[in-house]
């Protein structure tokens, strides 16, 4: 065989190499990412009852942060989603919903300008996010009020991937609306309020 040949044979098999390589390294980094996870559903009227700050202490290999007393976690270290998931499940003594956020996904909605500055604000207005189990097909016509347009309780003001903004009024009725949206959605959801985003944001940022 001619020499030339084997050299070109020799070059192609270590550029397909290379590009194999280049490829793994690439699936690494999207498998394996500071993440942030939601629990849905968690010490909420009396009923599955944890303590996320154990948890997180429990999880300390993976850098996890608690923020409140609802499920909500930074984890700081680069961990596979599968992973991550299965180690929390086994710290739940009930079945959850977990919602697992590649850290970059928060850092974005949360770069963009407020998306709440032309909505009504004040301590009779909470500005919440839903975040959803998986992006919706088919995603509703915006802005979604209710009960009604004009007598609103709860409003959607906008979608972004797996997250769910909007604003009700403090009042027992509109909480009711919470569990409303997520039926019309057709996907699983945990509410978190505006600011717990704000203060994962921060965290983020320490690191």
């Amino acid at each position: 065989m001619p020499r030339r040949s084997q050299s070109r044979r020799a070059t192609k098999k270590r550029s397909v190499s290379r590009s194999n390589l280049a490829f793994l390294h690439s699936t690494l980094y999207l498998l394996l990412v500071p993440s942030v996870v939601f629990l849905r559903a968690v010490n909420v009227g009396g009923v599955n009852r944890c303590q996320p700050a154990v948890i997180a202490k429990q999880l300390a290999r993976f850098g996890v942060v608690n923020i409140g007393a609802v499920g909500t976690f930074v984890v700081r270290k680069d961990v596979s989603e599968s992973t991550l998931r299965a180690a929390i499940a086994k710290k739940l003594p009930f079945k959850s919903e977990i919602m697992i956020c590649p850290a970059r996904d928060i850092l974005k909605l949360a770069a963009k300008r407020d998306p709440f500055a032309r909505q009504p604000s004040g301590p009779d207005i909470t500005r919440f996010v839903n975040v959803l189990a998986r992006p919706l097909r088919a995603p509703p016509s915006l802005p979604l009020s209710l009960p009604a347009h004009d007598d609103w309780l709860l409003k959607i003001i906008a979608i972004e991937n797996r997250f769910v903004l909007g604003v009700y009024r403090r009042q027992m009725k509109a909480i009711s609306y919470l569990g409303k949206v997520e039926k019309q959605l057709g996907v699983p959801a945990t509410t978190r309020n505006w600011n717990t985003i704000k203060k994962v944001v921060q965290i983020l940022k320490e690191d």
